[in-house]
């Protein structure tokens, strides 16, 4: 698919008009868009002057970042001691997108340690020793999935798993993120991905889990983090994705959630925001890029399919142009925004919001696609799962493995 750049000049028309009404949001807004315009204009420059094909992503010194963090953590990492399955996930996930193998003994080793954040009652931890948390389990869970070797995938204990889910589960149909723990949409994605990836996935385990999932589609149109609360992107993801998983999707409203989802991008800085009025963050490039593949599947299913086109509905050029021009690291990596710091988490989300943007698929066969790739050829990336955010084979060969296993019986809920 060709690619059409956008012109310095037209973007810098784009200027928030704060109309003589000055305060602390637009301010930074308007910092914001003037970081990007001077990133924007070096690159059409320098574009011009060699005739290169420009914007490059950093793989080298991006993958060397990343082997790094797999082996050696600086202390500013010890805040994370309770997501160090995430940090696994963000670092192999980011690999397996640039097409990054991993030894067969650091597999083993990152097995083994994942091993250790299993508990023995089912569920993984934040780290070995501490409290089941369905948070870390959806990372380690797809962790396993990513290194894909008979070794992780036996490393689940499902029965345990589904056991322990159970106990988590809410008369509403909401999930706690662990016993007694806080409750919000993302333990309701993170549980379901996790059950139907491992094949634990069950009505009765999930039930009244839809309804409680509506209840949280806000009168913005995108979901809130709990009934009531303020549509956001990474809540808009987990709630759509979640009713994707229940095949319920058709419950939601799809017009409110769409109108929503394609004004939270950017209109100069190209990127996304993840609520209204607030700043871009390049990892919004895949919780609310996320959501086009979702939402693309949903309209193709309705009376106005012939209406789409052969792309997602947001600006797939706009988008690669703030994460390769904006948002990388020199020295490897990406960020949230110019002038913030590298770390795995944007750099996991930046380059899964990059494959969504590279990769449109009109059919439920994901691998029958066309590409938009920005500048370097070999910018592309794998493409990711839209529900799972794993790459596609990956989830492929998980979800082979794991359907030919029975699914565990869930002695029975105190709430169905």
């Amino acid at each position: 698919m060709p690619v059409d750049r956008r012109r310095h000049a037209d973007l810098a028309k784009e200027r928030f008009k704060e109309e003589n009404v000055y305060t602390n949001s637009s301010l930074e807004q308007r910092n914001t868009e003037e970081s990007c315009l001077r990133l924007f204009e070096k690159a059409e420059a320098a574009h011009a002057e060699l005739e290169d094909e420009l914007p490059v992503l950093n793989r080298l010194k991006t993958v060397n970042f990343l082997r790094r963090g797999l082996k050696n953590l600086s202390e500013g990492y010890e805040c994370l001691d309770a997501s160090r399955p995430w940090l696994v996930y963000w670092i192999v996930h980011s690999l397996e997108l640039l097409d990054q193998p991993i030894s067969e003994q650091d597999k083993s080793a990152l097995v083994s340690f994942l091993g250790h954040c299993q508990d023995p009652e089912g569920g993984f931890a934040g780290g070995p020793g501490q409290v089941p948390h369905l948070a870390p389990t959806y990372a380690a869970v797809n962790s396993l999935a990513i290194i894909g070797t008979e070794e992780a995938y036996k490393m689940v204990d499902r029965e345990k798993m589904a056991a322990w889910m159970d106990r988590l589960r809410c008369h509403d149909g909401a999930f706690t993120m662990h016993v007694d723990g806080e409750l919000d949409i993302r333990g309701v994605y993170c549980a379901l991905s996790t059950a139907r990836l491992v094949n634990i996935y069950s009505p009765e385990l999930f039930h009244n889990t839809d309804q409680w999932l509506l209840r949280c589609q806000s009168y913005e149109g995108g979901f809130g983090g709990v009934p009531g609360m303020e549509a956001h992107g990474g809540y808009s993801f987990c709630g759509l994705a979640a009713l994707l998983l229940m095949r319920k999707e058709k419950l939601c409203n799809l017009d409110t959630l769409l109108l929503w989802g394609v004004n939270r991008q950017m209109r100069l800085e190209g990127g996304f925001q993840g609520r209204t009025n607030k700043l871009v963050d390049g990892c919004y490039s895949f919780w609310q890029g996320g959501l086009f593949p979702l939402l693309h599947k949903m309209v193709t299913e309705t009376g106005d399919k012939d209406s789409l086109p052969s792309q997602w509905l947001f600006d797939q050029t706009a988008l690669q142009e703030y994460l390769l021009i904006c948002c990388q690291d020199l020295r490897g990596g990406l960020i949230d925004k110019p002038g913030k710091s590298r770390d795995f988490y944007h750099t996991c989300y930046t380059l899964s919001g990059l494959a969504v943007a590279q990769h449109f698929s009109n059919s439920n066969n994901l691998t029958n696609e066309s590409l938009s790739v920005l500048g370097d050829p070999k910018n592309l990336l794998v493409p990711t799962h839209p529900v799972y955010n794993i790459c596609v084979p990956a989830a492929v060969e998980a979800s082979q493995y794991f359907d030919n296993l029975p699914v565990p019986r869930v002695a029975s809920s105190q709430y169905n």
